[in-house]
């Protein structure tokens, strides 16, 4: 045996044996991360086999494997279908007035609140704020009937002004916005909970050097807190853009109805019909998929813009 290979041996042996040290040190941690992986493989990456339905006319007494081949047929039917283009715009709408009106407001209350000295009152408020987030949208959409419903409390104060009551969850002028005020009033204060972590984190000494210098809360809110919280804001905004097209199935499931259709077919919606109602799943299946690739786009291009403006902010 030649030296090179008896080197290679020996650096070969002393990778295995530190790999072997390695997992000792450390197998609590690894039986305790197998759950998780376990998961994610049984109920995440093996249906993804599932996928080929969009590319094959699925039979259900064939079976998936049994079922013929039928290519691009779904995709090409799918983009050929004027209504799905009405489903698409709804969804891409619906998802920028929740992102941009929804996005800025767990920042601003976190920081708001991050500036309140009353502990307790602090805590009381952060409290209310997360409760709405564990109510379901079933329990939520019943109670946003009520609330605006032509006897509900909203009309009840436009017939105080003079005004005619309006039916809102039924007339598509006010849909959309009735969507995203009730979107942001159960997320905001669940949204909050990073941005009050990343604040926690911020060094209290330059609060203390900017105080020294004369300072005031709307100063250091600019210019300590907010870039300090832009690396945090940063990765959120890309895994929120990676949902564009998720508008929010449980909401507007609970909430719509054929008269708002034009306004609130939304993508999930859409799947919903076609695959379990209709029980189309070759179709309802090219649309997720259709859905799912748009969503990779759309994350590895905003990484890509927030890598140019911060490198050390984007996600990989």
């Amino acid at each position: 045996m030649s030296e090179t290979d008896v080197k290679r041996s020996k650096l070969k042996y002393s990778v295995t044996l530190k790999g072997k040290r390695k997992y000792s040190k450390y197998k609590i941690l690894y039986l305790m991360l197998f759950p998780g992986m376990l998961y994610y493989l049984i109920f995440s990456y093996l249906p993804m086999y599932g996928v080929t339905l969009a590319f094959k006319d699925f039979l259900i007494l064939e079976g998936i494997m049994g079922s013929p081949w039928v290519g691009f047929q779904h995709f090409q039917d799918l983009f050929s279908d004027p209504y799905f283009y009405t489903v698409l715009k709804n969804t891409i709408i619906i998802s920028l007035y929740k992102l941009v009106f929804g996005f800025p407001i767990p920042i601003l209350f976190a920081l708001l609140l991050s500036e309140i000295a009353n502990m307790k009152f602090k805590k009381v408020v952060q409290t209310v704020s997360y409760l709405p987030h564990f109510i379901s949208w079933v329990i939520l959409g019943g109670i946003f009937f009520t609330i605006f419903s032509l006897d509900g409390p909203v009309n009840a104060i436009v017939k105080l002004f003079g005004g005619d009551p309006v039916l809102f969850l039924a007339d598509p002028t006010y849909f959309r916005t009735v969507l995203v005020l009730t979107s942001i009033f159960q997320g905001f204060g669940w949204g909050s909970i990073i941005y009050f972590a990343a604040i926690s984190n911020i060094d209290p000494q330059l609060y203390e050097a900017a105080i020294m210098d004369g300072a005031g809360r709307f100063k250091r809110m600019f210019y300590i807190s907010i870039p300090m919280l832009f690396p945090v804001i940063a990765i959120m905004l890309i895994l929120s853009m990676s949902g564009i097209l998720d508008a929010g199935f449980d909401q507007i499931f609970n909430m719509y109805n054929v008269q708002v259709y034009s306004v609130a077919d939304i993508i999930d919606t859409y799947v919903y019909r076609q695959g379990l109602i209709e029980m189309n799943y070759s179709r309802a299946t090219a649309i997720g998929l259709f859905k799912s690739v748009i969503a990779l786009i759309m994350i590895v291009v905003v990484n890509k813009i927030v890598k140019i403006m911060d490198r050390e902010s984007s996600l990989w």
